[in-house]
Order: C-alpha cells, then sequence, then structure tokens
C-alpha cells in the first residue's frame, strides 16, 4: 500500500471520539499526524478569556495524551495557520489536510486562506461539516431562504434525520516530528488563576455528559431556571471547544428520550433538546448573516440612542447596581468565569433596558469572562435580549424583582453570592422596592442605580421614536 500522509487539523474539535475530520483522515490515510495551531489572533484577542485560554491549553495536552495512547501525535505549533501548515505539510511529505468546519467570521476567512495556500503547494483540502447536525445551507425555507425565526427553523431542523456519532480511531501512525509545546498562559500574556465549575478536556466532557444523561436530563425541565440548583448540563464549555461532539450528546438524548419512564421525563429531554436547537440557530443565523458579529441583526437599531454612562457601566460589571439578582449573577461570573443562563438574560435585560447601555459592551464583557463564551450564542443571546435580533417579540423586559421571586424564592443563590446580605430579610433581597435604605447601609450594599419602571418607559419611548421614524423614512 502507498504510504499515504494526512494532517489532521484541530480547532474546536479537540477530542478523538466523533470527530469526521480525524476519522476519515485516518480511514483514507496510512499515517496521520494531529496538528494543534496556538494562533495569535485568538490568543492575543483583547476579547479572548483567560479562562478559555487555560481550558484550551489543558484540552490541547490531553488530546496529545489520546493520540500517544493510540500510537500517534500530535503537534503544537504558534503561529499563523497557513504558514504552520503548509511548512509542515512540506516537512513530513503531506498530501492532504483535514479539519472541521467552522461558521464564525474570522474561522471561514482563516480556512479560505489555508486552504488556497495549501492548494497552491498541491496539498489536497477536506473540510468536513462538523460544527452543525445539518449544514446550515441544508435548511431553508420553501423558498429556499434562511430562516430569520427560530420556531420555523425549528419545526424544519428538528424532524431531519441527524448523522451517527463517528467511531475514534483505535490506532493511529504518524510520521517522524517535533511535538512542540503550548506555551505556559503567563507567556501569553493570559494567565489564569481562576476557578471553573468544569474540568477541561475530553474524558471531562464525557463523564459530564453521562452525568447529565444519568439525572440531570430528566430534571431539566424543571430545574434549568433555578440558579440555587445544579439544573443545568454545563456543556457550554465542552461543546463550545469541541471535546464533546454535537453528533454523540445528540443520540444520548435521544436514547435518553425512549429511556424515560414517564411524560415528565420525556418532556425534560425536549427541552434540552431544543436548547441545542437554539445553538445550532444562532451558528446558522451567523453563518447567513455575518454582520451580526460586529452590529444589530436588524439594522435600523444601528441608530437606536443608548446612553454612554461609563460609571453605571462599570458597577454592572462589579456586580454594584443595587439589585441584588443581577450584583450576584455579575459576582458569579466575575468569580467562576460562567453564569446560570437564566441570569444571563436577567442581566442584559438590566443592562439594555434599564441601564439603556449598548448590548455590545455587554457582548463584550461577557466573551472576555466566560469560559464557555461562543460568538453565536452569546451574540444571538445579547440580540435577543436587546430587542435588536431575530426575535419576533421585540419588547420583553426582564424585571428583576419578579425573576428574584419566581426563580430564587427563597434567596439561596443571591446569598451564596452576596454573602455580606445573608442577614438580610428575604422579601428585601427578592423585591428591590422593599429593600430600604436603612437596611441597605446596615450591609453595606448600595442603592439601586436606576428605578426599573421609569427606565423601562424610557427605553420603550425610545423604541417608538425609533420605529416612527423608521415607517417615515420608508413613507
Amino acid at each position: 500500500m502507498t504510504d499515504r500522509i494526512a494532517l489532521v487539523w484541530h480547532r474546536r474539535d479537540l477530542r478523538v471520539h466523533d470527530n469526521p475530520a480525524l476519522n476519515r483522515a485516518a480511514v483514507e490515510n496510512t499515517r496521520v499526524l494531529g496538528v494543534f495551531v496556538v494562533d495569535p489572533a485568538i490568543i492575543d484577542d483583547p476579547d479572548t478569556a483567560p479562562a478559555r485560554v487555560y481550558y484550551l491549553r489543558e484540552s490541547v495536552l490531553e488530546l496529545q495524551r489520546s493520540y500517544a495512547e493510540r500510537g500517534g501525535l500530535l503537534v503544537v505549533r504558534l503561529g499563523e495557520p497557513a504558514a504552520v501548515l503548509a511548512e509542515l505539510a512540506t516537512a513530513v511529505g503531506a498530501t492532504a489536510v483535514h479539519f472541521n468546519d467552522d461558521v464564525e467570521p474570522y474561522a471561514r476567512e482563516r480556512d479560505a486562506r489555508v486552504g488556497a495556500v495549501l492548494t497552491a503547494r498541491r496539498v489536497a483540502v477536506h473540510a468536513h461539516p462538523e460544527i452543525l447536525l445539518h449544514p446550515a445551507d441544508a435548511v431553508r425555507t420553501q423558498q429556499g431562504q434562511p430562516y430569520t425565526v427560530f420556531t420555523p427553523f425549528w419545526r424544519n431542523w428538528s424532524v431531519k434525520p441527524k448523522p451517527k456519532p463517528f467511531a475514534a480511531p483505535e490506532r493511529l501512525q504518524s510520521p517522524a516530528c517535533d511535538p512542540g509545546h503550548f506555551p505556559e498562559l503567563a507567556a501569553l500574556g493570559r494567565p489564569f488563576a481562576g476557578a471553573l465549575l468544569v474540568r477541561p478536556g475530553e474524558r471531562a466532557a464525557r463523564e459530564q455528559l453521562d452525568a447529565v444523561i444519568a439525572g440531570i436530563l430528566y430534571r431539566y425541565g424543571g430545574e434549568r431556571d433555578l440558579p440555587a440548583v445544579a439544573g443545568t448540563s454545563q456543556m457550554g464549555a465542552h461543546l463550545k471547544f469541541g471535546t464533546v461532539g454535537i453528533r454523540e450528546v445528540w443520540l444520548r438524548t435521544q436514547q435518553a428520550w425512549k429511556a424515560a419512564t414517564s411524560d415528565e421525563a420525556r418532556a425534560s429531554v425536549a427541552v434540552y433538546q431544543q436548547e441545542l436547537g437554539w445553538r445550532e440557530f444562532y451558528k446558522y443565523v451567523l453563518y447567513h448573516f455575518p454582520y451580526v458579529a460586529e452590529g444589530p441583526f436588524r439594522r435600523e437599531f444601528e441608530r437606536f440612542q443608548w446612553d454612554d454612562d461609563e460609571e453605571r457601566f462599570e458597577r454592572w460589571c462589579r456586580g454594584e447596581t443595587g439589585y441584588p439578582l443581577v450584583d450576584a449573577a455579575m459576582r458569579q461570573l466575575n468569580t467562576v468565569s460562567w453564569m446560570h443562563n437564566r441570569l444571563r438574560m436577567v442581566v442584559a435585560s438590566f443592562l439594555t433596558k434599564d441601564l439603556l447601555i449598548d448590548y455590545r459592551r455587554g457582548e463584550r464583557y461577557f466573551m472576555q469572562k466566560l469560559v464557555d463564551g461562543d460568538l453565536s450564542a452569546n451574540n444571538g443571546g445579547w440580540q435577543w435580549a436587546a430587542s435588536v435580533g431575530t426575535d419576533p417579540k421585540p419588547l420583553r423586559i426582564f424585571n428583576p424583582s419578579t425573576q428574584a421571586e419566581r426563580y430564587d424564592p427563597e434567596a439561596r443563590y443571591i446569598r451564596l453570592w452576596l454573602p455580606e446580605l445573608a442577614p438580610a430579610d428575604t422579601r428585601a433581597l427578592l423585591k428591590v422596592e422593599r429593600f430600604t435604605p436603612l437596611e441597605r447601609s446596615r450591609y453595606g450594599y448600595p442603592p439601586p442605580l436606576v428605578d426599573h419602571a421609569r427606565q423601562q418607559q424610557r427605553f420603550k419611548e425610545r423604541y417608538r421614536t425609533l420605529k416612527d421614524a423608521q415607517s417615515a423614512d420608508s413613507s
């Protein structure tokens, strides 16, 4: 058999199981060399959270061990991907490079550049559909247009047969090569000494998926919105970095649905599957409408009158707004690089609808902190909260007091992240109007930054003004 050597370029697929690029490369070639390129364009981006660089590094180191356990080699290089891959292909005599797709604007530009350089050197380039269960161009309206609203997208997407996971190669052979090393975080200018709620790497991802399937999934519908309860899947970082494959996650949920012993359990599984659908939808939107990475989906909102109040923004960032639920959520984000999903909506609504600050500032702050910060999901969530995205109900406004009373009725979450308020009356912690200035002073807690009802009205007035101007322009 002719000796055929291929490179497998890992990016957001830091695993050996359910990996289309690795699977095909191992089947079609006698020797495979895994490659991870530490890309300065990503690492040096000020919006790249140190927590994500830590998760990334640890996951790559584990992936190297997984290759070695199978007799193979994964090398790490620092540099511009096109130049690194071209040099490696020449050095080891590779005739092909396999990698899995991505939908983000930078990734698509980078991959096109890599493809052009490699093709010019007569190295075959194979990009595999991987990041979505269905390629973005495979889900369209009857008129052939991309969907812009989740519900009809979900109806179409959810009934399509889902692809099965790809098998992990049992053995790998690799050409001899200097393995290189992933620089220390301090050397990259991204030191991280914080605590995370999730462990990096493929093994941890698969163990977490097992835990989700074994119990959390069947309670998900009733517990996912309760921040004081461990009711969410904690799979966000694993899916962001591809330490677990989306095909495997979906298959496991299908198996769980079939194994469910009650209608309530099956309903909970369905709720989680729909959350996976939202993940797909936001990536789909980013693929078809890449301008959303920089501005609102509804472009008329480029003219919306946001306030530029630096002090209010900084107090929101620090968790010092005087609204306990908002502040507790921000303290959680700043401490463990993660925030409960329900509260991501609450604090985003507060920044945009109460403080009237441009959603892009909050979106960026999240990306600077979140271990699971993903451009499409973060962008889609912030545009949804700010009423500038694909959401067909534009004037949704979250009342922090109502949210606290409904989802943290005993103020357990609030007390966990605002320990200085532990002795305070629960009713005062839940409803801002009941938290008197005297009590706030006693606990060293600030007064409310704004009045929710007044600010809500201001947002609505600005929204109407913009819509009226739009109507006048079109008439």
